[in-house]
Parts: structure tokens; C-alpha cells; sequence
């Protein structure tokens, strides 16, 4: 059965190679979510000083059951989209995870924006997940995901994972996703400014804030002129250091 939009690894190999692959130091706090039967969160308790680990479904409690009692194990209930994360303790410092599809990339996000003691993501995502997050400028996956992620993190796609090490078999290709973090990321209003900017990609960047938030067409193409680009620019020429910088340049009230 497919729990919750969760499909459950089978292959011990490939288990074992997140662990490696997320090279877990000594002393590290790992979050993981998406806990499923517990088999990977079995392996991350055996190197982690501390594992906190998320579920939504309580009917894998039995499953879990052994994890839970584990003494370096913290087992917390509920929506990693709604939970208190940054109330976690001690502070998570990397995150490794089998993320249910359906919450990868808000999760990814809500990481890197509210917990800013992570330094590392090692998390098995859709493969069109990974490639949108790690894609560049220009291409036809980049978008705000991929702005907000690589403003915080380096990316890079560790492997790609057969779907036929899952139960049930996805209907989608898969892939280890790494992310580094190698900054602080994006603050609330250029969270705002980018996600305006790609809310209507056939229009120019300048066109689309200016549906979102009106008053910022003009500020926007002198902001787009003042780095050396194009009034008519669309959201997806700009790299994540250029929507930074754009960022800076604009009014916050309008």
C-alpha cells in the first residue's frame, strides 16, 4: 500500500549508499523526514549522535516502534510543513531523507529558510525535483525553486536511483540530491521578489512583479538597467546572485 504519497525503499545497497553519501561527521544532528517503516532511520541512528525523525502516518506506529525507542531517537508526529522545527533539540545540522514526493520541494525550502543551523541535505527527490532544483539559468526547469535553493546551497546530483528499488514501484524516475549550504539564502522579500518574477514567465520580470505588486514596473527596469540588463528581461536570464542584487535595488513598500 502506498501510505500518504510515500513509496518505501527496498534495496539495502542503495540504504546504505545515502548514508555514505551523506558523510555524516561525528556529533551530527540529523533530521530526517518522512520516516516511513524506519529502515533508513535505523541506519542514521547507528552514526548520528542524534536523530530526529517526522512522520505523518501514525498507522506505521508499530513499524516504528523500535526506532522510537532508541536512545539517540527522537520520533516527533505530524506535517513537516506545519511542525516547529526550529523548536527542535539539540538543532539539526544535516538533513538526510527519503522525502515523500508530494512535500519535497516546500520542505527543501522550508529547511533551508527557518533552520539555519543545517549545513548539509542529502535527500532522495523525484528526478525532475533534482533537476529543477540544480538547473541554470536560461533553462527550461530553472525557476524559483531553483533561484531560493542555490542562493543558500550548493547542488549536486549524487546518483540517479532505478524506481525499482522502491514497494510500490513509482511511476517516476528518482535521484540523490546533495545540497552544501554556502550562505544564509534569501530573506523574505527576495523570497518575494522571485517568486513574483516567475509567477507569469511568458511576460518580462519587470511586467510580472508589476501584476503582483503594482508600482514596481518602473523601479524594476531601472533596477534590471542599473545591472547592466535588459528592461525586457524575463525572470529566467537572471542568476541567483543577479535576483539578489535586483532584490536590493527595489522599494520594499509600493
Amino acid at each position: 500500500m502506498v501510505r500518504l504519497g510515500q513509496n518505501f525503499l527496498a534495496d539495502p545497497n542503495l540504504l546504505d549508499a545515502i548514508v555514505r553519501d551523506a558523510g555524516l561527521g561525528p556529533g551530527e544532528v540529523v533530521l530526517e523526514v518522512g520516516a516511513g517503516e524506519g529502515v533508513l532511520s535505523q541506519r542514521l541512528a547507528a552514526v548520528a549522535a542524534h536523530l530526529h525523525t517526522v512522520e505523518l502516518d501514525r498507522r506505521l506506529e508499530p513499524a516504528l516502534a523500535p526506532i522510537a525507542a532508541l536512545p539517540n531517537v527522537e520520533l516527533h508526529w505530524g506535517d513537516a510543513i506545519k511542525l516547529d522545527l526550529g523548536g527542535f533539540a539539540p538543532a539539526p545540522t544535516a538533513m538526510v531523507a527519503n522525502l515523500p514526493y508530494a512535500v519535497a520541494t516546500p520542505v527543501i525550502l522550508r529547511t533551508i529558510a527557518e533552520l539555519p543551523s543545517l549545513r548539509s541535505w542529502t535527500v532522495m527527490v523525484q528526478r525532475e525535483i533534482a533537476d529543477r532544483l540544480r538547473a541554470a539559468p536560461g533553462s527550461r526547469t530553472y525557476g524559483s525553486p531553483s533561484v531560493l535553493v542555490q542562493l543558500a546551497c550548493e547542488v549536486d546530483l549524487a546518483r540517479t536511483v532505478d524506481p525499482a528499488v522502491f514497494r510500490p514501484r513509482p511511476r517516476v524516475e528518482s535521484a540523490i540530491l546533495r545540497l552544501r549550504r554556502v550562505g544564509p539564502g534569501a530573506d523574505e522579500w527576495i523570497r518575494t521578489v522571485v517568486r513574483a518574477a516567475f509567477s507569469h514567465r511568458r511576460k518580462s520580470l519587470a511586467r510580472s512583479l508589476e501584476l503582483t505588486r503594482p508600482g514596481l514596473l518602473k523601479p524594476a527596469r531601472e533596477a534590471l538597467a542599473a545591472l547592466g540588463l535588459p528592461e525586457n528581461a524575463r525572470a529566467e536570464a537572471l542568476s541567483p546572485a543577479q535576483f539578489s542584487a535586483f532584490s536590493a535595488k527595489l522599494p520594499s513598500e509600493t
